[in-house]
């Protein structure tokens, strides 16, 4: 694969409340302490607003002219904003006692009613910046404000803990009626285009239709269903939806997980949506865009569904919110789309390209792991409902269930396909069995799901591999042989089909993850919770290397780069790169918080998907390549620069080679050039003009280099000469002026104090040599005659 990748993208969100603009081009969710905004048709987040406090966003609405939005937080701070731009206008104080649980702009977008968790409702002037009522007399929170459809009738509804309605004038400031009718918890508010009815929907299983004028209940709805949101529709038929008169018709969203369409003069249901299937349906939300036409809702596992308003046709799907991801893989012949495995029995379908989600429904309890089959369109998952399912994707990316198959005692752990052919597959569970499901040939022959269901798979073979819950399974490339690990600290080999024991691998200290076969040699490699990862030869079973680096369990390990590397995760958060060779952990990848379940790489090795407990799904992409030839494109560079440099010092052009030294940003090759400057015979003269015509912030540099010369006795000379030219040549207060030049005089003093003294040394001692060798100088002697003279002055 490489020695280096890189994280290009992730996604992660929980919707609280989501809002439409009028538009239907932008979705509002809240997501911890911040509101992302959406663009629906790419599904990409173009903006994150969070304020300065840092809190948890506990309410925000957006204004009806789609201008201003406003949230506040748990530290009791409103904040407006002009989201476009992503900027705050105003931040003020709620006033409020408690957390504010609800807002709601007025039809004109200049009166923003908030409820609070302290059982007040007060009223802002958005325009004119300031509180303009204050209303008292609700019990507990207040989790519902509604301003009426006309701006001219100055009315607010608001409803708190005790299910009672209370309309409240803004005109008298006073509360004029309480509508009681409901028996728990009122959740929704909503008015007809005339402004004469309400619609109010409880979790009592009721709707209720009031007349505003008299301020009484003309109609009580029972819906049997805990509605959670109620729209009123336009008075208009539309025969998709059953409305065939011009009469009031509502739609109620709630613990059932379906739409459905009620006539409010009969109390008749005329509309009924398909049940989809699987647990954790229930809608939680519901809001109508009426100049868009769409209706969003949001079901209890923060899925954001978008419908065609007139026809409930879904349009789009998005996934909140993934908890915890479970196992992560690439899908398609060419890796276009991403399958995530949840704590959840739905699936995710992302294509990586757009975004775009396809929430797949079938497993009726948690998904543990997914595999997909060697041509990219089938794929199979596993889950704790104790069943096998094989979905397809046709070339329009449509994702579909063709098979299914149950057996299993117990939850299925993992799940492996086959590599060669789309033949079989095989399974592992915590009933301590493998099984092993050929697929039918009628799925492989048809290019849809067929008419009456998924197929029912058979087991062919069923066969008891460890003591402990089985964790891993594989195939070999060939299709012959398939590997197990198991809690019970071993790994073993078998033959296929028959599954007969070829033998064990043993040496881990405790439960084996993850095992995976080579895809060039006849290794296998197994992950632990040890924390070591081991290598194994399959013809002797023995241990050919060990890989000890994570400081937790390894969950997932995987070859890459044709065999000659390891990609692994472990619970500690991190995704490490080992080369098998050497044995040696080229590079870890720190971007996840909790423990790293999913990994997947590929087919070209250039991209690796991870996904981990703290709900996030990382896509990671390979750079060697790019980061090689970055790197040789520098050296050539450098090369070059070298080389003008080089050139320029022959010519002696100082200030051009002082220049491109300076932005190279090397200063030893700085202090080349002022050690060649120096060596002309009129130096200071050069070094003085040379500095002179430099800019400030090469003088600016200049003196951080200074400081780092000057701690070598060696290089000190040149760093004295260069603060000698500045400080003659700069104005003190120009040099205090310099960045950072007060750290850089407290570096260079104590230095430069020393190479004083050193040299204060060598002058007292070369002082004291000249004395030594002037006073050891001896008297000059007169000539000795030599025995020659002498025996010619005896002759006679």
């Amino acid at each position: 694969m490489a020695e280096t990748a890189a994280g290009v993208g992730h996604f992660k969100a929980k919707p609280l409340c989501p809002q439409l603009d009028q538009t239907g081009q932008h979705l509002f969710c809240i997501c911890g302490t911040r509101v992302n905004i959406l663009e629906v048709a790419s599904g990409v987040v173009l903006r994150s607003l969070e304020q300065e406090d840092q809190e948890n966003i506990t309410a925000f609405d957006l204004s009806p002219d789609d201008e201003v939005l406003v949230t506040a937080s748990r530290a009791l701070l409103l904040a407006q904003w002009a989201w476009r731009e992503g900027s705050v206008t105003r931040l003020w104080k709620a006033i409020h006692t408690a957390p504010v649980a609800t807002m709601a702009f007025d039809p004109t977008s200049t009166l923003l009613a908030t409820g609070g968790c302290d059982g007040a409702v007060r009223i802002w002037d958005i325009v004119q910046h300031y509180g303009t009522h204050h209303f008292r007399g609700s019990p507990g929170v207040v989790h519902l404000v509604a301003f009426h459809p006309d701006p001219t009738r100055l009315l607010l509804f608001s409803s708190a803990v005790d299910a009672a309605i209370r309309v409240w004038s803004l005109q008298d400031r006073s509360c004029l009626a309480v509508l009681t009718a409901h028996y728990s918890a009122v959740t929704s508010l909503t008015f007809s285009a005339d402004g004469h009815t309400m619609l109010s929907s409880g979790r009592d299983k009721i709707c209720v239709i009031w007349d505003l004028q008299s301020c009484q209940a003309t109609k009580t709805v029972p819906v049997f269903e805990s509605v959670e949101a109620a729209v009123l529709l336009p008075e208009e038929p539309v025969s998709q939806l059953g409305v065939k008169s011009s009469g009031l018709h509502f739609l109620t969203a709630g613990d059932q997980g379906i739409l459905r369409v009620w006539e409010a003069a009969s109390g008749q249901c005329v509309y009924t949506q398909a049940r989809p299937p699987g647990p954790g349906r229930e809608l939680t939300h519901c809001t109508l865009a009426r100049t868009a036409g769409l209706l969003l809702s949001a079901t209890a596992d923060h899925n954001l569904l978008l419908y065609e308003a007139r026809s409930l046709r879904l349009q789009k799907q998005f996934a909140g919110y993934s908890e915890e991801v479970l196992d992560v893989r690439f899908l398609g012949p060419e890796d276009s789309h991403v399958i995530v495995a949840s704590n959840s029995p739905c699936l995710k379908v992302f294509e990586l390209q757009t975004s775009a989600c396809q929430i797949l429904h079938g497993h009726t309890d948690i998904v543990l792991a997914l595999d997909v089959f060697r041509k990219g369109w089938l794929f199979a998952s596993c889950a704790k409902d104790q069943s096998v399912r094989i979905w397809r994707m046709n070339k329009a990316g449509q994702v579909i269930c063709v098979a299914q198959g149950s057996g299993h005692t117990h939850s299925v752990g993992t799940v492996c396909c086959s590599r060669l052919k789309e033949s079989f597959l095989v399974t592992g569970s915590q009933d301590c069995t493998v099984k092993l499901w050929p697929l039918p040939k009628a799925l492989l022959s048809k290019n849809t799901a067929p008419d009456n269901g998924p197929i029912l798979l058979q087991a062919q073979t069923t066969q008891r591999c460890h003591d402990k819950d089985i964790n891993s399974v594989a195939i070999a490339p060939n299709d012959k042989l398939l590997a197990t690990g198991s809690q019970d600290r071993t790994a073993k080999l078998w033959a296929l089909p028959q599954c007969q024991l070829l033998g064990v691998f043993s040496g881990h200290r405790r439960g084996l993850w993850c095992i995976q076969f080579s895809p060039m040699d006849q290794v296998l490699a197994t992950a632990s919770a040890d924390g070591t990862i081991k290598l194994w030869a399959l013809q002797d079973f023995s241990c050919l290397k060990t890989f000890e680096g994570h400081d937790a369990s390894v969950l997932k390990v995987a070859f890459v780069s044709r065999g000659t590397q390891l990609l692994s995760s472990g619970s500690d958060g991190l995704v490490k790169l080992w080369t098998i060779k050497n044995n040696e952990c080229v590079r870890t990848l720190d971007a996840h918080e909790d423990k790293v379940w999913g990994l997947h790489c590929s087919r070209l090795d250039d991209r690796a998907l991870t996904g981990a407990s703290d709900s996030r799904v990382i896509l990671w992409k390979d750079v060697t390549e790019a980061e090689q030839a970055e790197e040789q494109a520098r050296q050539e560079e450098q090369v070059v620069r070298q080389q003008e440099l080089d050139n320029l010092l022959h010519e002696k052009r100082y200030l051009r080679a002082l220049g491109l030294a300076i932005s190279l940003d090397r200063p030893h090759t700085v202090l080349t050039v002022i050690q060649a400057i120096r060596r002309d015979p009129e130096a200071c003269e050069k070094l003085e003009a040379t500095m002179r015509r430099l800019r400030r912030d090469q003088k600016e540099a200049l003196l951080r280099f200074c400081v780092t010369w000057n701690t070598n006795s060696r290089h000190c000379h040149e760093a004295q000469a260069v603060l000698g030219v500045l400080l003659r040549r700069e104005a003190p207060e120009e040099l205090l002026a310099y960045e950072g030049v007060r750290a850089a005089l407290e570096a260079l003093l104590p230095y430069t104090e020393r190479h004083f003294q050193r040299l204060s040394r060598t002058l007292q001692a070369a002082a004291f040599l000249d004395f030594l060798w002037h006073n050891m100088k001896l008297p000059v002697l007169a000539a000795t005659p030599t025995p020659w003279e002498t025996h010619k002055e005896a002759l006679p």
